[in-house]
């Protein structure tokens, strides 16, 4: 009997997953600068309820503290989310699933966005991941788009930065909803299960954290299929 080949995600291979994400997937510990601990962050809770399931799958995190989808920041190098997208996704290849959660940061003071405005900010980032020079052989990775919760009022230290991002997100959920369908993604809105933190109006809370990473097992299941 002839050995059976082995294929990028065949049978008994460990699949990866990138989180490409900021401060909210980092784990940022609301009005703190401290961070949650892998296995208390959502992707934490992802990985593991996914090995519940029987899973082997590895969580890649690949989350930056100010990363917006298209803008730089002007303050701070380095947080333009489509610089050094392709090369992230080459690093981590082969890749089953690529989840991108961002666009808080797209609403901070500095800029002048709509929701609109964030969503097409995240299609073009589904553009860079398409077209990213992966090894010849590979499997084009799927891509889940989660919208992050909205933002509440900014509070605390960080309310400057956010001044007025209540207002500018508005209608997040259906404008990522919309450009996830018009480029063929998988699309979840974080907003149904989970909302920023009333100490920050920004970040995620502990408990928010685990209420997102248990409702995403499911939608990444149905995505990168049994082992």
């Amino acid at each position: 009997m002839k050995p059976e080949p082995i294929t990028p995600f065949g049978r008994n291979m460990m699949k990866q997953i990138l989180i490409y994400s900021d401060s909210l997937t980092w784990g940022i510990i609301p009005g703190t600068r401290n961070r949650l601990p892998f296995e208390k962050r959502w992707t934490g809770v992802l990985e593991h309820s996914l090995a519940l399931s029987q899973q082997k799958v590895r969580v890649i995190e690949d989350c930056l503290n100010g990363r917006r989808t298209v803008w730089d920041d002007p303050f701070k190098a380095g947080r333009n989310g489509l610089v050094g997208l392709a090369q992230r996704i080459e690093v981590s290849s082969p890749l089953a699933l690529v989840v991108l959660m961002l666009g808080t940061n797209d609403f901070q003071r500095a800029h002048q966005n709509d929701a609109w405005s964030s969503a097409q900010g995240v299609g073009a980032l589904v553009d860079v991941v398409r077209q990213a020079p992966i090894e010849p052989g590979m499997a084009q990775p799927k891509i889940l788009v989660v919208c992050p919760p909205l933002i509440q009022e900014p509070k605390g230290d960080i309310a400057a930065k956010f001044l007025g991002g209540d207002l500018k997100c508005v209608g997040m959920g259906a404008a990522f909803a919309e450009v996830s369908k018009q480029k063929g993604c998988a699309f979840f809105d974080a907003q149904s299960v989970a909302s920023s933190s009333a100490v920050d109006g920004i970040h995620l809370d502990e408990p928010q954290h685990h209420t997102l990473g248990a409702a995403l097992a499911p939608v990444v299941l149905g995505l990168i299929g049994p082992s």
